[in-house]
C-alpha cells in the first residue's frame, strides 16, 4: 500500500517525536512499585534502580505494595499514566500464573502493560529430610508409588508450591500438599521431619543442606544451580524438558511510548552486566536472561500458557 506524502511526513514526525521523548526522559523522578514486602524481589528492584537512577539522571523512587499475589500493585501501575514515570518491578507470576489461579483480575496482564524486561530467572532446589530414604529424584518417585509422602509449600500458587505440582504430574506420582503462610516455616517443618519434602528458593534451602539438616536431590531450572552445580536438574534426573523456573519483570503501562520501554531495557541490560551486579546475581542464584522487551514480552506470554496448563490439571485456585 502506497503511502501520501503527508502520511509519510506524519510517521517520520511521529519517529522523530517518539526519539526526542526518549532522550530527554527522563526529567523527574520516576515511582516503581514493587509488589512485595521488603525481600528477595525488593532487594533486587532496588540494585537495578540504583543503577538507572546513576546512568539517567534521575531518582527512581521504590514504594512497596504487597497483597493479592502482586494484583495490588499491578492494578494500580495499569491505571497509571502511560508517561513512563510509574512503572511495576514485580514476580512473573502476577501475570504467567495469576490469571489462572484468580478467577477475576483487576487488569488484563496481556492488553494493559507494556514489557520493559524479564531481567533474571531462578529456579527452586528440591530437598528432603534427612531421614527419607532417597538420594535422587528417581528414587523419590519410586517411593511416592509406594508410600504415602507429603509436601510444603510457601502457599496455594507459591512458586515452591507450582514447582511440586509441575513435577507431580510430569513424573505421574501423587504426594500431599501441605501450604504454609510463606516458605520460611515450610522449611523449618521440612527439617523437623513434619512434612517430607519441599520445593524452595536455593538460598533458602542450601544453607541447611549443607549443615546436614536437609538433603538436596535437584533442582528445577533447565540449567544447574551456580551455588550447587554438583546437584542435576529434574530434566536430567529423567524428566526432559522440566524446568520450573520464575523470574522477576519489570512493566509499564499499556501505551507507554516504544522508546521509553526500549531505553530501559538497554538501561537494565547495562544494570546486568555490571560486575558488581552479575556477583549479587550469583550470589542469589539468579541467572541474567539477557531479553529485550519484545523478547521479555514473549517469555512471560509462553510462561503463562504453560503455567496455565499446570495450575488447571492441578486444580490449583485462590478464590
Amino acid at each position: 500500500m502506497k503511502r501520501t506524502p503527508h502520511a509519510l511526513f506524519s510517521l517520520i514526525v511521529l519517529c522523530l517525536s517518539g526519539a526526542a521523548f526518549a532522550q530527554t526522559y527522563p526529567t523527574k523522578p520516576v515511582r516503581v512499585i514493587v509488589s512485595t514486602v521488603p525481600g528477595p524481589l525488593d532487594t533486587f528492584a532496588r540494585m537495578v534502580t540504583e543503577k538507572l537512577a546513576a546512568s539517567l539522571n534521575q531518582p527512581f523512587i521504590v514504594e512497596n505494595r504487597a497483597g493479592a499475589g502482586g494484583n495490588i500493585a499491578a492494578e494500580q501501575v495499569a491505571k497509571a499514566p502511560a508517561d513512563g514515570y510509574t512503572l511495576l518491578f514485580s514476580i512473573d507470576t502476577t501475570f504467567t500464573v495469576n490469571p489462572a489461579i484468580y478467577k477475576k483480575l483487576p487488569f488484563d496482564p496481556a492488553k494493559d502493560f507494556e514489557t520493559i524486561s524479564v531481567p533474571v530467572t531462578y529456579g527452586q532446589m528440591l530437598a528432603v529430610h534427612p531421614s527419607l530414604p532417597v538420594n535422587s529424584v528417581s528414587e523419590l518417585v519410586a517411593l511416592a508409588k509406594t508410600k504415602s509422602l507429603d509436601y510444603a509449600s510457601g502457599g496455594n500458587g507459591s512458586p515452591s508450591h507450582l514447582s511440586f505440582a509441575y513435577f507431580l504430574s510430569t513424573a505421574g506420582i501423587t504426594m500431599t500438599h501441605i501450604p504454609y503462610k510463606g516458605t520460611g516455616q515450610s522449611i523449618v517443618d521440612v527439617m523437623a521431619g513434619q512434612v517430607n519434602a519441599i520445593f524452595a528458593v536455593t538460598t533458602g534451602v542450601l544453607p541447611h543442606v549443607k549443615s546436614g539438616k536437609l538433603k538436596a536431590l535437584a533442582v528445577s531450572s533447565a540449567k544447574r544451580s551456580t551455588l550447587a552445580p554438583e546437584l542435576p536438574t529434574v530434566a536430567e534426573s529423567g524428566y526432559p524438558g522440566f524446568d520450573a523456573s520464575f523470574a522477576y519483570a519489570l512493566m509499564a503501562p499499556a501505551g507507554t511510548p516504544k522508546a521509553i520501554t526500549e531505553l530501559l531495557n538497554t538501561e537494565v541490560q547495562k544494570a546486568m552486566a555490571s560486575p558488581d551486579s552479575q556477583e549479587k546475581n550469583r550470589i542469589a542464584d539468579y541467572l541474567s536472561t539477557g531479553l529485550n522487551a519484545q523478547q521479555s514480552t514473549v517469555w512471560l506470554q509462553e510462561n503463562r500458557e504453560r503455567w496455565g496448563a499446570v495450575v488447571k490439571k492441578a486444580g490449583i485456585t485462590i478464590d
